[in-house]
């Protein structure tokens, strides 16, 4: 993961953006103490679906819904 300033950041734009579509993460940070205020991710890692675990069973089972699955968790929790 690179750290960048906004100097940097505004003065290397196409660079940046470059190294994002390549699967790098860049922090931005800003001020004299150069906080980390954002990170440019990938869009494809950042649209992913969040991944669910299952409780006690965390880091022992796996589960997956398909494609076709059509019940929201609204409909399932209700029924």
């Amino acid at each position: 993961m690179k750290t960048m300033t906004v100097g940097e950041f505004k003065s290397h734009f196409s660079e940046a953006l470059d190294k994002v579509q390549q699967g790098e993460e860049i922090v931005i940070s800003f001020g004299k103490k150069k906080e980390k205020v954002a990170v440019l991710v990938p869009f494809a890692r950042y649209a992913a679906p969040p991944e669910r675990t299952l409780g006690l069973l965390a880091g022992k089972g796996s589960f997956a819904l398909g494609d076709d699955f059509k019940l929201d968790d609204e409909s399932l929790l209700s029924s």
